[in-house]
């Protein structure tokens, strides 16, 4: 017995076509409203950047200048003819480097754990989420001051008591730049592995059992098939570490940053000038904030501009391992 589907018939003096098109026009109403809503607000953040940008700029391109960025504030660090940033500018790279030579190993370990290894259910597994989500939340004045205490005053004054046998003059129990990284690298632990996070989940499990099918163990799949397919999203996790730590001040305040110094720091038990710390000590402690005003501001086109400079060597790191993975397929 053949059934056959209904078909609708609609007299011409009916009107449902018309209100089916007035439906579809409703929808598009819609649409079109929240896309101008969305596009409002990313032109807005962009205005807004835009304007501080000029801002910026505009005020602080009559105190730059190549004298200023390549020398040393001998006498008078807020005199215009005299100032210079050239330690800062060591400063701030190195602790950066240094920042990110700690943060990555560490987070990436910890993101292979949770995705390739810890099972999703267990205890152990969900404290770790709860932890990375919550150190993602602290102030960073907050890991300032767990700098002091755990790096500087707990484990440079163990070190000092166990090496140095606890002599008057500590040598690890002070700021430093080597407690300011680690600071830093705990403070930015959560942004790289949450990218390396994503970027590990975004590899196609297909991969992973070819190569187990084939007779690879689980190190070595994840040792040559994961992480080099992963790398990319791993350095977007170290460029965003970058760029949040480049202008973090409150972190380095009791860890390692100087008021002022004369030399550059050669160990990694030496202070260090930072370009942050300097724009701080530029608009709270300078006698004519008028007389400076060129100098905070040229200040930060720098710090600026050094930051712009670092995310685009790792963009660049990144794009050539794109380009060697694409030539690999």
């Amino acid at each position: 017995m053949d059934v056959q589907t209904p078909q609708l018939h609609f007299e011409p003096g009916e009107r449902e076509p018309e209100l089916i098109h007035f439906r579809a026009k409703s929808r598009d109403w819609a649409s079109c409203l929240f896309t101008g809503l969305t596009g409002l607000a990313t032109w807005l953040i962009l205005g807004m950047l835009g304007v501080i940008l000029v801002n910026i700029l505009v005020n602080g391109w009559t105190g730059l200048s190549w004298r200023f960025i390549i020398s040393n504030s001998d006498q008078d660090m807020f005199d215009v003819n005299k100032a210079g940033v050239l330690p800062m500018i060591v400063g701030t790279a190195a602790r950066v480097i240094l920042m990110t030579l700690f943060v990555i190993p560490v987070g990436v370990t910890t993101a292979i754990y949770l995705t390739e290894y810890a099972r999703t259910t267990s205890l152990l597994t969900r404290i770790i989420r709860g932890a990375v989500n919550n150190l993602a939340g602290v102030p960073s004045i907050v890991f300032g001051l767990f700098g002091l205490g755990f790096f500087i005053l707990f484990v440079g004054g163990l070190m000092d008591r166990s090496v140095l046998g606890g002599g008057p003059e500590p040598r690890w129990g002070k700021p430093a730049i080597l407690w300011a990284s680690l600071t830093l690298a705990v403070m930015t632990l959560p942004v790289v592995i949450v990218a390396t996070e994503e970027s590990l989940k975004a590899i196609p499990q297909g991969l992973r059992e070819a190569s187990l099918a084939l007779g690879a163990t689980k190190l070595q799949t994840i040792l040559q098939i994961v992480l080099p397919q992963a790398m990319p999203g791993i350095m977007t996790g170290g460029i965003l570490s970058v760029s949040r730590a480049a202008g973090e001040v409150a972190p380095i305040l009791f860890t390692g940053a100087a008021y002022y110094m004369a030399s550059y720091p050669k160990a990694l038990t030496d202070q260090f000038m930072d370009l942050g710390y300097h724009v701080f000590i530029l608009s709270t402690q300078s006698p004519n904030i008028e007389q400076t005003r060129p100098i905070l501001y040229a200040t930060v086109v720098v710090l600026l501009l050094l930051t712009f400079a670092l995310n685009f060597v790792a963009i660049l790191i990144r794009t050539r391992m794109r380009k060697q993975m694409r030539a690999l397929h």
